[in-house]
């Protein structure tokens, strides 16, 4: 709301999941098809001793007990995994900027075990990590404040912050938290995938309902089951799906008692890691207004990458942050730190210093990485006195931006938001995920390749992070990689036709009600 006046919502919504062509998805279950078989033949070699299993096993006193290793999802990955897990851990050897140094390795059992070569693959292009602003660097002067804290305070604190852990840096870290999301109140975490995991279950409980968009990640996903609230799954950014829950909880209640639900929490996030994508804030909000329910938004990807200030989804759609509930998000991406964050009103954080799991159980953030995230925000408020950060939040959408039309230009599926800096380039094949990597590396490229079970099985891809500090010459060697890996391992699918997965709003405006 600004000046009294309803807020109204004018952007359109611009997201791309294009369908693969069907012969494409009937190669992608023919491959995983004749891969299970071959693990199956392999298999029956390993239990009969003509081939050496390398798997973990059951000893032979366990025998009769219930098997701990041999399930499916073992199967998987000693018999697909293994053979393309090169792709993946790879060690590097320097700060995660633009460009990186790779220690290379071999394997002589295939990828069973690995051995370092003692050679350094150097200035890889960095495509792959969350390092969206480029604040993840090699130490140079305007980080002097983060070695004076070091010097004074040491690394760690020993204690968690219900005891002894409260510094006054986490003080000042929490004030100017509150300051740049302008909200009453913040708290901050020593680590980010628990401070989902362990926040939502203090703040819901049983006799609580949670409505989950079904591409949460999966310190969401942890937060929601430790709960013990009831879990119901919405269709992907889909406000129909969300409405149709919302409404069937507020008629019908709990199940068998009917009674009514203590709270209904809706949980989404900012930016979707492997899709790309963008929450549709204005629609939701409105629903969560209509149906009197709670939303507890994740903005570990979007916090620093999105608006107009760097201030999330709030800002990119220009929505007051009192809207929100709950505000959670991490320092491990845009602020090149680590830890994560809950925001909103007072009494909500005042609340969570005393319920919170890891406010009375884990050690509090160390003293040199909240002076980090201290230096990272002020850079991007302004504070420091430079334009820097504003101008490195323009960069990002202006990297972006061109990424993804290039991308789409050349004939690629590429799924997402089209000022999403997650740019998830759809890959299909298993075989062609290895390929991809492999090749991207050999011409110093890193990138990210995601299959299941992270993706569903027929949509495996590689994941490209766009950086402020990537420079267009960077973005044009990667592209032209790309556009050569996509002529020889024929992954130009693009027909421009959109999917009906996840199904769109189309409305041009939203209007929010007070």
């Amino acid at each position: 709301q600004q000046n009294g006046k309803p807020h109204i919502y004018e952007k359109q919504i611009v997201e791309s999941f294009e369908e693969a062509p069907l012969h494409v998805m009937v190669f992608t279950y023919l491959g995983y098809g004749i891969g299970t078989l071959f693990g199956y033949l392999r298999d029956f070699l390993r239990n009969y001793g003509i081939e050496k299993c390398n798997a973990a096993v059951e000893r032979e006193e366990q025998k009769d007990f219930v098997p701990l290793y041999q399930d499916f999802e073992n199967f998987y990955k000693r018999n697909l995994y293994m053979r393309i897990r090169d792709n993946w851990n790879r060690p590097i050897c320097s700060a995660p900027g633009a460009r990186f140094d790779v220690i290379e390795r071999v394997s002589d059992d295939y990828n069973w075990t690995f051995r370092f070569t003692g050679r350094i693959i150097e200035d890889v292009i960095n495509m792959g990590s969350y390092n969206f602003l480029g604040l993840a660097a090699r130490y140079d002067e305007s980080m002097r404040t983060v070695k004076d804290v070091l010097e004074a305070y040491g690394l760690g604190v020993a204690s968690s912050s219900q005891e002894m852990g409260t510094l006054d840096k986490h003080k000042e870290l929490e004030d100017l938290m509150a300051k740049f999301l302008n909200v009453e109140a913040a708290m901050v975490f020593g680590m980010g995938f628990a401070t989902n995991s362990m926040n939502i279950p203090a703040l819901v409980g049983k006799g609580c309902l949670i409505l989950s968009d079904e591409l949460n990640h999966a310190s969401l996903v942890l937060g929601a089951r430790l709960s013990g609230a009831t879990i119901k799954i919405f269709k992907h950014n889909n406000t129909e799906s969300l409405e149709k829950l919302l409404r069937d909880a507020v008629i019908y209640g709990q199940p068998r008692t009917r009674r009514a639900w203590k709270k209904i929490l809706i949980l989404v996030e900012g930016i979707y890691s492997m899709e790309g994508s963008i929450v549709h804030l204005p629609q939701i909000i409105a629903l969560k207004k209509k149906y009197k329910a709670y939303l507890y938004i994740d903005e570990a990807h979007s916090i620093g990458a999105v608006g107009p200030t760097g201030r999330g989804v709030t800002d990119f759609f220009g929505i007051d942050p009192g809207e929100v509930d709950v505000l959670m998000g991490t320092f491990t991406k845009s602020f090149g730190a680590s830890g994560g964050y809950i925001a909103g009103r007072k009494d909500l954080v005042d609340y969570l210093r005393v319920h919170s799991h890891s406010a009375v159980y884990a050690a509090s953030m160390s003293p040199p990485v909240a002076e980090q995230i201290i230096r990272a925000m002020k850079l991007i408020m302004g504070l420091d006195g430079t334009t820097q950060g504003l101008q490195r939040v323009r960069q990002l959408a202006k990297n972006t931006r061109y990424f993804r039309q290039k991308l789409q230009t050349l004939g690629f599926i590429i799924y997402g938001n089209e000022s999403s800096p997650v740019v998830p380039l759809l890959l299909y094949m298993p075989s062609k995920v290895a390929a991809f990597a492999r090749h991207m590396l050999e011409k110093k490229i890193g990138v990210v390749v995601v299959g299941f079970p992270a993706t569903p099985l027929a949509e495996a891809r590689a994941r490209f992070c766009v950086s402020a500090s990537h420079t267009r010459e960077m973005l044009d060697t990667v592209l032209e990689a790309i556009d050569e890996m996509g002529d020889l391992l024929h992954l130009k699918y693009s027909r421009h036709k959109k999917s009906a997965r996840p199904k769109l709003y189309d409305e041009m405006s939203f209007e929010l009600e007070d």
